[in-house]
Parts: C-alpha cells; sequence; structure tokens
C-alpha cells in the first residue's frame, strides 16, 4: 500500500465536517475502512452519528468527490453502514479534547 497516498486521503477526509459535531469526519470515528492500493483504487467503508442523520445523503458523494480529487486517485467507492452502530468511543484524543470530553 502507498502510505503517502494514504495519508493524503487521510488529511482530505479531515477537511470534511459532520455538521452537527464540530470535528471532522475521521477524527470522530466516521471511517471504520479505508483501503487505498498502489494504482490509485481508494475504497471507504464509513457510517454516520446516526441512521437519520440529516446529512446522510450528502456526506458519502461529498466524500468520494472530494477523495476522488486527490493526486493520484483513480477510483473511489464509498460505502455506507450502520453496523457497528456509531458511538462516542470512537472518537479520537484529538477529537473528544476539542469537544471538551478530556
Amino acid at each position: 500500500m502507498n502510505e503517502t497516498l494514504k495519508n493524503n486521503v487521510i488529511e482530505t477526509l479531515k477537511t470534511i465536517f459532520d455538521p452537527e459535531i464540530p470535528v471532522n469526519i475521521y477524527d470522530l470515528g466516521l471511517i471504520y475502512e479505508l483501503d487505498v492500493t498502489d494504482d490509485g483504487i481508494v475504497h471507504i467503508l464509513m457510517t454516520l452519528t446516526s441512521p437519520n442523520c440529516p446529512m446522510a445523503e450528502d456526506i458519502p458523494p461529498l466524500v468520494q468527490m472530494k477523495v476522488q480529487n486527490v493526486h493520484g486517485i483513480k477510483e473511489v467507492s464509498v460505502e455506507l453502514t450502520f453496523e457497528p452502530p456509531w458511538d462516542f468511543d470512537q472518537l479520537s484524543d484529538e477529537a473528544k479534547l476539542e469537544l471538551g470530553l478530556l
């Protein structure tokens, strides 16, 4: 796996924010799996904070569009799941600090 390419994808994911919580989707723990091949194929398995999230139809296409624009990425697939359900335990320490939970 190309670590530089994967890191560039992660940095891009950190520019996408959940509208209800002022933390990016990566640090929120909404990205369950991130597979990046050496030839620029990306598969993202992600969730949302709630199945009833008002942005459920907007966030996955936004993720796909932004990651597709990363230099070296040829193809992006985004899969949405709600298993296991997201909870606050999935927050990164950085996100917990930002939200005053640490």
